[in-house]
């Protein structure tokens, strides 16, 4: 009994894979070390499996140098994607980091192996929110389903045209996205340091900047919960921003 196998269906699907594989490498919440690699693997396949039907009618078998250059392409490609989602979710931690410099924690700097993000308490704990709303949110499933339309605008055995003008657009939106997301909190704390820096100048003994470490630490543990409470609506702009950035790649 021979099994007849499709050699264009089984190459657009490994192809397929390997764009699926690398970005996951790269794309939140699935880059999360939480995640584990197997499942990440097996997700990869799964999904090559489910676009092979998209993918192979407009794919032509290839002989094998030229297979091994699609290989490359499809992995260039998914982590071009990737790296665009990641770019746009950085925003979150942008944040957190934010926090954690204006309100006196960036002393306490530590890396977590689980986000692979190297910071304070706030960067860390914005991090940890960003990947558990977005799984609650089912944002990913709209991340996978912009992986997905990807194969309309580069399809399998394609080069893709690097982004660079969306990388830079990317990284200035996610660095203003930032700081309106902890703004209201470092307005706070830079008017804090306005009133301690005058009580120093008409009491000098009081020694106010001394205060100022406690305070502002205070300040930011007791307004933070206001920035906690937008995330989820922060979660779902920036899922809509990074699925408009997927599909400008061409």
């Amino acid at each position: 009994m021979e099994l007849a196998v499709d050699q264009a269906w089984l190459e657009a699907t490994m192809l397929a894979g390997v764009r699926i594989a690398a970005f996951m490498v790269l794309a939140p919440p699935f880059s999360h070390n939480a995640v584990p690699r197997q499942v990440r693997a097996i997700l990869a396949v799964s999904l090559g499996l489910v676009v092979s039907a998209q993918v192979t009618p407009a794919y032509e078998p290839v002989g094998t140098g030229r297979f091994v250059g699609y290989l490359v392409a499809e992995a260039l490609t998914g982590a071009v994607l990737g790296a665009l989602v990641m770019v746009v979710f950085s925003a979150i931690t942008a944040a957190g980091s934010h926090l954690d410099l204006f309100g006196g924690f960036s002393l306490a700097m530590a890396f977590d192996p689980q986000t692979n993000v190297n910071g304070a308490q706030f960067t860390r704990l914005f991090a940890l929110a960003a990947v558990v709303l977005m799984f609650t949110s089912d944002a990913y499933q709209l991340v996978v389903l912009g992986l997905a339309r990807s194969y309309d605008a580069v399809p399998v055995g394609s080069l893709v045209a690097i982004p660079a003008e969306s990388f830079v657009e990317a990284l200035t939106a996610s660095f203003l996205a930032g700081l309106q997301i902890a703004g209201p909190i470092i307005v706070v704390l830079f008017l804090a340091d306005v009133g301690l820096g005058l009580v120093n100048r008409v009491a000098p003994a009081l020694n106010a900047f001394a205060m100022g470490f406690p305070l502002k630490i205070f300040l930011t543990l007791s307004l933070v919960g206001t920035v906690l409470v937008v995330l989820p609506h922060v979660v779902a702009t920036l899922t809509g921003q990074a699925l408009a950035r997927m599909g400008g790649v061409g």
